[in-house]
């Protein structure tokens, strides 16, 4: 059974700091993302790594504030999120797929999904 499950979530006050992890299992992935949605708006590209290479991309909006990270060992990808802006106040959801041949930051792409985390920042 193929997994992707969401950790790290909360309540931080702008400027702080939070990390998400993602576990997965049941199948290897070749690139693992996080997308963002806030309540009545689409699910947004976030950032997204590709297992082997362990290139990263990321979304304009929180580039030089997020890192976004693989655990090989642990067959996790965590998202440190530094800087935390009000804006950044969303459901995180981590996605993968085992085709990609590179990173692709369309949702509708990916066929595998986390529940999603929520996390708040308070102005």
């Amino acid at each position: 059974q193929v997994q992707l499950v969401e950790s790290g979530g909360g309540l931080v006050q702008a400027g702080g700091s939070l990390r998400l992890s993602c576990a997965a299992s049941g199948l290897t992935f070749s690139t693992m993302a996080w997308f963002r949605q806030a309540p009545g708006k689409e699910r947004d590209f976030v950032a997204a790594i590709t297992w082997r290479s362990g290139n990263t991309y990321y979304a304009d909006s929180v580039k030089g504030r997020f890192t976004i990270s693989r655990d090989k060992a642990k067959n996790t990808v965590n998202l440190q999120m530094n800087s935390l802006k009000p804006e950044d106040t969303a459901r995180y959801y981590c996605a993968a797929d085992p085709s990609f041949l590179s990173i692709i930051v369309r949702a509708g792409d990916y066929n595998y999904w986390g529940q999603g985390t929520q996390v708040t920042v308070s102005s």
